[in-house]
Parts: structure tokens; C-alpha cells; sequence
């Protein structure tokens, strides 16, 4: 990261780029600061952000019990397994104008692609998880008379909680990637990739596009980093558990 600033500072102060192109980095990074002081440019971030966070919450509310009701019951799993993988490659970036022509612009358009996109890592995260669950507990409950849903509920969720929660960290990041990418594609409405694009459409816009696109990044490493470390203080005992094994 470093070697990219400094080239970059390089670059821009010599002339040997147009700084129409390619700004120093200094000036990149000073004007990603006074854009917290626009009030244009916070809202676009919480439109972005508002998008993001109903997609995550549907997501989760739909991938968990999917992912748990796959993992649990064979029968089932084997039934929509092959609607499962003719849906799984389809790339959400390709559905942006479908989208757009069914849906409009806005969240009505935004969360539906992040709720797909978000999905497939969190459903298949806990599945796994489920497999990996000790079969020994979950024998011991059986001869106690415990049900499956009780056995679910008291050994399969918590063992397989870390493994969701590591799917809900991936989907979080690519949640933000599609809600940009949405944004700048689609080419209307409000949010992040709505001010990088009208940023790129303008002369000498390069800065704000270089500007927003380090915002867009720093949020999602801010994501990441909260969730991380959530997740380590949530499942120490996994990480203990997992040395251990080692």
C-alpha cells in the first residue's frame, strides 16, 4: 500500500502522468477527508449503507434456516440441489439490468441483488458447519429422546455458529462490492457508486472518483474488521477448539 502511494505521489508530482488522470495521492487523500464535510457525499454513503444493511438482514433471515433445513434433512438437499446449482453461478453483476427493467432504481432494485448475492455464503457456510458437527453429541441427545429439532436447536446451531458467522463476514464484503457496483451500472438513483460515476462524467473528476473509490474501500475494511473481531469474541472457544485439534 505504501509502494502504491508513493508511486503514485511520484507520478502525479513529476508530470509524468496528467494529474487529470492520476492525482498525487496527497491530493486523493485530502480530498477524501473534505468530502466528510459534503453533506451530498454522506448521504450518498447512507443511502449506500441503508442498502446494505437491509440486504445483509434479509439475507441472513433467508440463508440461515435455508442453509439449516439443506443441511439437516438429506431428502431435501438432494431435492433443490440442482436448482441450487443452476442459480449459484450466475454472476449478480449480470442481473443489474434485468433488474433495473423489472424492479426500477433504489433499494426496490439494490437489495434484491445484494440478498442474492449475499446468500450463497451464508447458506453454504452452514451447511458445513453442519457437517461438521461432533456426531457423538448428537447420537448422545438421540438415545436421551430428544427430538431433531431439539438436537438442532441444542448442538448443531452452536457448533455450527462460528461457520455462519464466518459466511455472514464474506457476504458482508460482497454485499457493499454489489451495492457499488449496482449504483455506478445502473445509472441512476442516489449512493457511493452513483457519486463515483457522476464523478468520472465530469472534467477533472478523476480526484472525486479516486476520493470515493478509497471510502468505498475503507468502509468495507471498517465491516470486515468489526465483524472479525465479533466473531473472535464470540467463538474463542472454536479457535481453542481447532488448536487443539491441530
Amino acid at each position: 500500500m505504501a509502494v502504491l502511494f508513493l508511486a503514485s505521489e511520484l507520478l502525479g508530482r513529476a508530470g509524468i502522468v496528467d494529474r487529470s488522470y492520476l492525482p498525487p495521492a496527497s491530493s486523493v487523500t485530502a480530498r477524501a477527508f473534505e468530502l466528510l464535510g459534503d453533506s451530498d457525499f454522506l448521504f450518498n454513503v447512507r443511502v449506500t449503507l441503508t442498502a446494505w444493511t437491509f440486504g445483509m438482514l434479509i439475507a441472513i433471515a433467508i440463508a440461515v434456516p435455508l442453509g439449516l433445513l439443506l443441511g439437516s434433512v438429506p431428502a431435501v438437499n438432494t431435492a433443490v440441489r440442482a436448482i441450487v446449482e443452476f442459480l449459484r453461478p450466475i454472476p449478480s453483476v449480470a442481473l443489474i439490468p434485468l433488474a433495473g427493467l423489472l424492479l426500477g432504481s433504489g433499494l426496490s432494485m439494490e437489495v434484491p441483488l445484494i440478498v442474492y448475492a449475499s446468500c450463497w455464503p451464508i447458506l453454504f457456510n452452514t451447511m458445513y458447519g453442519l457437517h461438521d458437527v461432533d456426531p457423538t453429541a448428537k447420537e448422545t441427545l438421540r438415545t436421551f429422546g430428544f427430538s431433531r429439532l431439539q438436537v438442532l436447536v441444542k448442538v448443531s446451531l452452536p457448533s455450527a455458529a462460528p461457520f455462519i458467522a464466518t459466511g455472514i463476514r464474506l457476504a458482508a464484503a460482497i454485499a457493499l462490492i454489489l451495492a457499488v457496483s449496482t449504483e455506478i451500472l445502473s445509472g441512476f438513483g442516489d449512493g457511493l457508486g452513483m457519486f463515483i460515476a457522476q464523478a468520472g462524467t465530469v472534467p477533472d473528476g478523476n480526484l472525486d472518483v479516486l476520493a470515493g473509490t478509497i471510502w468505498a474501500g475503507s468502509i468495507g475494511l471498517i465491516i470486515n474488521t468489526v465483524l472479525v473481531q465479533a466473531e473472535n469474541r464470540a467463538f474463542r472457544w472454536h479457535k481453542a477448539q481447532r488448536s487443539g485439534a491441530s
